[in-house]
């Protein structure tokens, strides 16, 4: 069994820095329970993806494999309904990355940063950069499916902002 440690974090006024490139990735769910287990397929780089996740907060079950294009192909249509797309940013902070989304579409203006972490205790320990906002680690709202199918959180919507054209 694969486990996911990680931290997510609201993001305000994101400028890129000049050298960060842009993955665009697009990703729907094949499938969401109200338990909170969730399948989902995802294209970046060329890559395309099938996941199950299960749980939510700090630590969830996560198990990934690569599909091809033709089986993506193939599932994507059974997302309709729940898909987002986002530029995806990897920024090192000391021995983490820093994975900011950029969200477009409805979920234009929201922007968050998550960091993954060997453990539980390196995830305690951790001090986000100064430009990351608040913590949100467990908040469903926040959780990629609810985006999908929900949209922002109400209490955000009055916050997004304008990336920089994003």
């Amino acid at each position: 069994m694969t486990h996911e440690i990680e931290r997510k974090f609201l993001v305000h006024d994101f400028v890129p820095p000049p050298a960060a490139t842009a993955q665009r990735v697009r990703q729907g769910y094949v499938a969401i329970t109200e338990e909170g287990t969730e399948v989902r397929i995802r294209r970046a780089s060329g890559r395309q993806t099938l996941t199950v996740k299960s749980g939510t907060g700090l630590v969830r079950v996560e198990v990934e494999r690569e599909i091809g294009e033709e089986d993506f192909d193939a599932l994507w249509p059974t997302t309709a309904g729940a898909r987002i797309e986002k530029d995806r940013y990897r920024l090192p902070d000391g021995p983490h990355t820093v994975v900011v989304d950029v969200y477009h579409g409805a979920l234009h203006g929201l922007c968050t940063a998550e960091v993954e972490f060997p453990s539980v205790e390196a995830a305690q320990r951790y001090t986000p950069p100064g430009w990351v906002g608040e913590d949100i680690t467990g908040a469903v709202g926040y959780l990629n499916r609810s985006l999908s199918t929900h949209g922002i959180p109400a209490h955000e919507e009055n916050t997004r902002n304008d990336h920089h054209g994003n």
